[in-house]
Parts: structure tokens; sequence; C-alpha cells
């Protein structure tokens, strides 16, 4: 250190020790400052007291307040109803439990004991406060909605096994003699819970005892992997007294009033399970709701139902609750119809699937198989079926090739100027050769239907849920391998399984055009739909594109054997031979003769050059 670096730090260190006894308060300034604090801590204090003072004197006003509104309350209709302290009391059997609250007197929450999540937690299909059921009348001048009073429980809980059947009450009292009781009933096995609703002594309290209006509401929760898939699949569904099934929009809020037909039964379906409503003499009257839930990450839909109710001969109300899985003879067992709300597509292919494919599956289900291995012994069955199709398209696409060298020199004489003439050239050479140009596409279009109503069972199949095969964990999903950003028509994830069914289908375009001897735009059009299906199919179940896969594979196979069993010389001589036959001795088909009337009927309005 240097002799000006010395000099600095001694004189800055004289500077603060002068500083700190020069500037420090006096013992009188202190003495002020120790009395102020002790007057602001007085007067915090004090502020303090008056708070607490002024919180207890609105609580007294509130109580006083609220004791006369509480006094009033009690002496209207069911007012002693309006006070009580929530309660839940727990019913179950082998399959369920049902917890109900005594505030409404309803089903809390409904969990099923032999399923869960996608994520292994309890699977519960309802719970809290979001849910509703109750009933809604008028008694004198009053509204009464029963799902905010408290009702007085039978007992605590009720656990029933084996065979046993029991009963559980939850009774709303007006009086001592006049009441409302909700009687749950329930077995030692199954899905179902009854109620019945039966007023007594209130003929003169109620205004319309004849029906009721029953209002009943639920926050359909996430229980999938895929919400945006599980909401294309939840929806609200109702079947009338004629067995007639219907259901509001897919994916989207919806509502509808139904005065014209009884309902049996309301469902609030989710893909995998429901809540079913049943009233055997059916609902005169509902109004059904659903809207998309947006707000809570748990919740998918919000559904509601607002039902009337005729009285049966008895006084009471019957009622019946299914809770439990959406599988297809599951429900069927339960009766009243309630299968048709497992959507297995419109029109024909409900009947391929109803009638073919079911009963083929659960043929297949009784030899405890995986379930990958069950699809793979299903398609192999269709294809099978389906064979003698496959066989005859082959057979037309290969006289189409031999066919193409003429075809070639027709092109080149006539010119590509006149299309129309081009095509009746084409039409009188296949007529010369006995050749029928949509031979190869009417058995492919024959399996269509079966490939549309897969794609309708396999995202509705109850039975693919959690079951893992290979590397997919859940073949009622999709199998992601890459987690990507949001992108547009492929979405957040890729699908390895959707990969390789795009995969083979290209595949297999490619060596189809090789067997029909397509060219020009026909020959790129076919690489084109793999593509889209890439998008289409990426969230789709994974079962689903397994058994697209495996269909390409084994068309493959199909063809591969059929390629040794036609012969395109022979083919060829055929042809050359059914040219020689005499005109009026060739058939002509419907379509063929109506195809070549338009073609020449087409050439003659053209302008003659």
């Amino acid at each position: 250190m240097d002799r000006n670096t010395f000099t600095g730090l001694f004189l800055i260190m004289i500077i603060m020790a002068g500083s700190f006894y020069f500037l420090k308060p006096s013992e009188a300034e202190l003495k002020k400052e120790k009395l102020k604090a002790h007057a602001d801590s007085v007067k915090a204090g004090k502020i303090a007291t008056d708070a607490k003072n002024a919180i207890k004197f609105a609580d007294t006003a509130k109580q006083k307040t609220n004791k006369k509104v509480d006094s009033a309350i009690l002496k209207s209709p069911f007012g002693a109803a309006t006070v009580g302290e929530d309660k839940l009391i727990t019913l179950q059997n082998s399959d369920i439990i049902v917890k109900l609250s005594n505030k409404g007197g309803k089903v809390y929450s409904v969990e099923l004991k032999n399923y869960k999540t996608f994520n292994k937690k309890p699977l519960i299909l309802f719970e809290g406060d979001k849910n509703q059921f109750g009933l809604n009348f008028a008694a004198g001048t009053n509204t009464i909605k029963t799902d905010q009073l408290y009702f007085t429980p039978s007992g605590s809980q009720l656990n029933v096994t084996g065979n046993d059947s029991a009963s559980f009450t939850m009774r709303l009292n007006y009086s001592a003699t006049q009441y409302i009781d909700y009687i749950y009933t329930l077995k030692g096995t199954g899905f179902k819970l009854g109620l019945t609703i039966k007023p007594t002594g209130l003929e003169q309290v109620i205004a319309k005892p004849e029906v009721i209006d029953l209002t009943w509401a639920a926050n359909v929760r996430k229980l999938e992997k895929d919400m945006e898939q599980e909401r294309q699949y939840s929806l609200v569904s109702y079947n009338d007294l004629e067995g007639k099934n219907d259901y509001l929009s897919i994916g989207k809020d919806d509502q509808k009033t139904i005065t014209d037909k009884s309902l049996q039964w309301v469902s609030f379906k989710a893909h995998f399970f429901s809540s079913v409503l049943i009233a055997p003499k059916g609902f005169t009257k509902s109004d059904l709701s659903e809207t998309v839930d947006v707000t809570d990450t748990t919740d998918i839909k919000q559904m509601s139902a607002n039902l009337v109710l005729p009285r049966n001969s008895d006084g009471a109300f019957p009622l019946l609750f299914y809770f439990g899985p959406d599988q297809y003879s599951t429900l069927k067992k339960q009766g009243y119809n309630l299968e048709s709300q497992v959507n297995l597509g419109w029109g024909p292919l409900a009947y391929i699937n109803r009638f073919t494919v079911i009963p083929v599956f659960n043929f297949l289900k009784q030899f405890n198989w995986n379930y990958g291995l069950i699809i793979f012994v299903l398609t192999i069955l269709l294809k099978l079926v389906l064979s003698p199709l496959t066989y005859k398209s082959f057979l037309s696409m290969a006289k189409m090739r031999v066919l193409k060298p003429e075809m070639d020199e027709i092109k080149a004489k006539v010119g590509e100027d006149n299309p129309t003439l081009l095509q009746q050239e084409y039409l009188k050479l296949y007529k010369k050769a006995g050749v029928n140009p949509l031979g190869g596409c009417l058995p492919m279009l024959i399996q269509l239907p079966i490939v549309f109503a897969f794609f309708r069972f396999f995202p509705s199949l109850f039975e693919l849920r959690g079951q893992s095969f290979l590397w997919m964990h859940d073949l009622s999903t999709y199998d992601s391998i890459l987690s990507l950003p949001n992108i547009p028509f492929i979405g957040n994830h890729l699908s390895l399984m959707c990969v390789l069914m795009t995969i083979s289908t290209l595949i297999y375009t490619y060596f189809n055009n090789q067997i029909s001897g397509a060219t020009g735009q026909m020959k790129y059009i076919g690489y084109i739909t793999p593509v889209i299906f890439l998008g289409a199919l990426n969230s789709f179940p994974s079962g689903l594109n397994y058994y697209y896969f495996l269909a390409n594979m084994m068309t493959f196979l199909q063809q591969y054997i059929i390629r040794f069993m036609v012969d395109d010389k022979k083919i060829h001589a055929q042809i050359q031979e059914n040219k020689k036959k005499p005109e009026e001795k060739k058939k002509t088909g419907g379509f063929q003769a109506r195809m070549e009337e338009m073609m020449r009927q087409r050439q003659q309005q053209l302008p003659k050059k």
C-alpha cells in the first residue's frame, strides 16, 4: 500500500468516527422517541379493540336478524327442514359405493369399485355440490325445492352382500304425519339403485300432487386419457317408451324440450360410463341440456334434465338409477333398451356391428386371450369371409392391366382432346373383351361398410379400455410415442400405430397401382388418402389403427397368394376369345349399357368440327 492510499483510508475512518459521535441523538431525543412509540402502540391496541368490538357487535346484530328470519322461515311449509347439519350416508354392494347426502336426500357421489380412471385413481362418476337432484313444487304461496332441504336418514350406512336386497329411507318432514320419503333399494350385486318417491298426507299441501317436477343435474368428470375424445363421446342420451333412442349434439352446447312423447330414461353418458335415470312408466315432459365445461379441468360436460313424472296408482313415484359401464352386453342385461346408447354407427353399420361383429367378438372373448390377439383373429376371420370379393377385385384389375396396351393404342389414335369419344372407345373395348371396368371397384365398395362399421365400433368398445398390447398401454386410446406442440391437423402427439397404419396403406396403394396398372392422376390420388388418415386417426384408439394395419398386411398376403392363381397369359387368351364372339352373344350389364348410351348422347351434343 502506498502512502497516498494509506492517508486516504485514514481520513475516511476519522470522518466516519466523527459523524457517529457528533450526529448521535441526545438523551432527551431518545426519551421523546420512546414516548411516541408507546403512544402509537396504545393507539393501535385501541383500534384493534374497537375493531373486535365492531365485529362482535355486527355478529350479534346478524344473529338477531337471522333469528328473526329463521323464525319466519320455520313457520313456512317445510320450514323446519331448512335447518340442519350436512351428513353423508354410505350405501354399497360388491359393485358400487353410493353416498347419500341428508341435504336434499340425494345421491351425492357414486364410485365404481371394480374400475379405475386412466391414471389408476378411484373411478367416481360424479361427486360434490355440482350435482343436483330434487323435487320442485308449489306449497301454498311458496315454491319448494327439496334439493336445499334437510332429510332425516333412517340410519348411517347400508352394506348389502350376496343375494340380499335392502332399503334405506330419507324422510323430508312436513309434520309428524305428513312427509316425503325417498326409499332407496340396493341389491348385493349390480349397478342399479332403486328410488321410490312416496309423499304421505300431502294432498292438501302440494298444489299438483298427481305429478312431480324433478330436476337432475351432474357434471361429468374426466375419467379417460384424452379429454377431447372423451368429450366427443359424452352426451345426454334418451330413449322413449317405444324403444327409439336419440341424443343431444356431440361436442357442443345443446338443449331440447320433448313434450310429444314420453321418455323411459335419460342418460348422462360419459365415454365408457353412464348415469341413467329410468322411469318405468315414462317422463311425460323432458327439458334436456348439456354444456361443455371449459372452466374446470376435472369436468368435461355439465348435463341437466328437468322431468315431469306422473304418480303411480299407489301414490308413489317409482324410479331407477343405473350407475355403471357402457359395455354393450352389460347394458343389455339391465333391460329398458339401455344398450341403445352405445353408438354402433348409423343405418346398416349398426346392424353389421350388432349382429356380426359383436357376436364374433364375444365368442373370441370366452377364450380369455389378450385383446390384441382377439383383434388379430377377428381380422383373419373377416378377411377369410371377404376373400371371394378380394379375389374378384384382383382378377378384374388383372384384366384391366392386360387391356392397358390396347387402351394406350386407342388413346394415341383418338387423342385426349375428346374425352367423351375416348371413353366411348374404351367402353367398346370393354364390351368386346367381356371386361367390366368397375369389376375391381365394386367388391371394394361392398367391403367399405365393414371398414366404416369398425370406425364406429372400436371407439365405443368398452372391452378395450385399459387393455394393453405390445407397446400400446391402452387400446381404447391413442399410443403416444412423441409429444409435440399443438400442430393443426396432427395435434399434440404422434401415434406409432397410426404411423404404421399410414405406412402400410401407402405401400398397399403402391402395389395396388402396380396390379391395376394405374397411370396419370389416378396413380397419385391414392397416396393422398393415407396422409389424410394420419391426421384424422392420430387421436383415435390404437386398437382401431391396429386393426387397419392388420387388414392392410393381410391384404398384402392375400394378393401375394392370389397372384399365383391368376395367369396374365390365360386372361389375355380369354379376352381374345371373347373378342371373336358375335356381338349379340355378349352380355352387357345394365350399368355398362347406360354408360354407353350416356356417352353416345354426350358425343352427339358436342359441336362438330
